[in-house]
């Protein structure tokens, strides 16, 4: 594994449980016949390094979305935004 760019993706993307989520998740798409998004370094690279350059570059991000039905907690007979 490319350690410039897995340290490069970790400033990217902080949260390393997504960072792994991601990478996992688009490498299978690799490994399924997509198309990387960035040239190869070398014909050998693996397709994590080919994952961990696209972050990297910028080209591949994460984002996590919250709608307000998700943070409400049904039963409550108060504003679940006082909660701590």
């Amino acid at each position: 594994m490319n350690i410039n760019y897995l340290n490069v993706a970790e400033e990217k993307i902080p949260n390393i449980p997504m960072l792994v989520n991601l990478i996992s998740y688009r490498t299978r798409q690799l490994n399924a016949g997509a198309r990387p998004m960035v040239k190869r370094d070398h014909p050998e690279q693996d397709n994590h390094d080919i994952v961990l350059k696209e972050i990297a570059h910028g080209l591949l991000t994460a984002e996590m979305v919250f709608s307000r039905e998700e943070v409400e907690s049904p039963g409550l007979d108060f504003s679940s935004s006082i909660l701590l």
